[in-house]
């Protein structure tokens, strides 16, 4: 049985959170625990989500007071810190200094690696995908520890310790995984094989302020005052979940992918929550990005097709709009899916939908939150006829 530390932390506050996370520890096994997680001599590598260029605090990155009170701790066990991340969209030096996180580390003498270099190795072993070229520094660093922030998602529900990984595929490589992975389910695969190949040690959950709604950038900030630790990033994540509204983990597409490739624990009986108990720690009318339809099909094309009916779609604000092209820039599928028409004085963003992957890389990556998602006619009807 895997065991997850679920922590209740009220605040930012460097010091409230460094012994929120001490008590963590001592739940899971103390000093003991941590000499064995972070072996003497060992490099390590924190893995925070920067996702984009953003400012100190903001709920869309692990919060620069997470990361410093970390690195208090992990210093007693290594002299060997790095820390490095490629957001999606942007410079990924400017998004650790803009977000507070360089400043932090160069405090306390730990070096950043903008995950440029990268090395082609191959995953044998793997569920999808054996051939990669990923960042150098994660992959060849002896203890991975993710930091990933609490968010919804509009692809995959929910993003956490599993998602965060992705960050170790340079920001330019990733609209090329997107097309090579058009369903969230290959995506997800994908996703569960990445951490393999990385070997990803620890997750530490930042969800003191969460995202909810229209995530991972776009959302709103729901403070939920919550850490969650562990081992077993298939536990943590499913803690999470739990947490935010999907009673039953299956529903998000990672952990459901997860469970039917026995990569990791996912149901609540496999998982040993230690501290505060999920029931007391739920936070009131937390918005999710997406809701399950609660249909699982064993038959991979029935249940294809039946995501691409189902799935939402991209939907512009109009009025949010600023006709910067970020959407078509960052779009996997250049040319085939949005065209910039213009409307009044400025461009707007038209989506060919027959073409269009769902990845939501327009939504996740719009600079001023113009783009959300919207359901599908049938969706709607199906989510009725269950609440009838």
């Amino acid at each position: 049985m895997e065991k997850v530390a679920l922590i209740k932390c009220i605040d930012y506050d460097v010091d409230l959170i460094e012994k929120k996370l001490r008590e963590g520890f001592e739940l899971l096994g103390g000093d003991k625990y941590l000499k064995k997680l972070i072996p003497s001599g060992s490099k390590v590598l924190l893995k925070p989500n920067f996702l984009s260029i953003e400012q100190p605090g903001s709920p869309v990155i692990t919060h620069y007071a997470v990361f410093e009170a970390v690195i208090r701790i992990v210093k007693e066990y290594s002299n060997d810190i790095i820390f490095g991340d490629s957001p999606g969209f942007g410079d990924s030096r400017k998004a650790a200094e803009k977000s507070g996180l360089m400043e932090v580390a160069n405090k306390y003498g730990v070096k950043f690696d903008d995950f440029r270099e990268t090395i082609h190795v191959r995953l044998d072993n793997s569920i999808l995908c054996k051939s990669w070229d990923i960042a150098r520094a994660p992959y060849e660093a002896d203890v991975v520890i993710t930091l990933p922030k609490l968010k919804t998602h509009a692809m995959a529900y929910f993003t956490g310790a599993i998602k965060n990984q992705f960050g170790c595929i340079h920001g330019t490589q990733k609209a090329g995984w997107h097309t090579r992975m058009p369903d969230a389910n290959k995506f997800c695969k994908m996703l569960l094989d990445l951490n393999t190949l990385v070997g990803t040690s620890f997750a530490i959950l930042d969800g003191i302020v969460a995202m909810e709604g229209n995530g991972p950038k776009n959302g709103n900030p729901h403070k939920m005052d919550t850490i969650i630790m562990g081992e077993s990033l298939s536990a943590v994540d499913s803690v999470a979940v739990r947490l935010i509204g999907y009673d039953n983990p299956l529903d998000t597409p990672t952990l459901k992918e997860v469970y039917d490739n026995k990569w990791g624990a996912v149901l609540p009986e496999e998982i040993e929550v230690l501290g505060e108990t999920i029931e007391s720690m739920k936070p009131k009318n937390f918005k999710l990005a997406r809701k399950s339809t609660g249909f699982h099909f064993s038959n991979p094309t029935v249940s294809r097709f039946l995501t691409g009916m189902l799935a939402p779609t991209p939907s512009l604000i109009e009025d949010k709009c600023i006709g910067c092209k970020r959407c078509q820039e960052v779009c996997p599928e250049k040319g085939k899916v949005i065209s910039m028409v213009k409307k009044g004085d400025k461009l707007k963003p038209v989506w060919n939908m027959k073409n269009c992957i769902r990845c939501f890389c327009c939504q996740e990556l719009c600079p001023v939150g113009a783009i959300e998602t919207k359901n599908t006619t049938l969706s709607k009807i199906i989510g009725m006829s269950k609440r009838g």
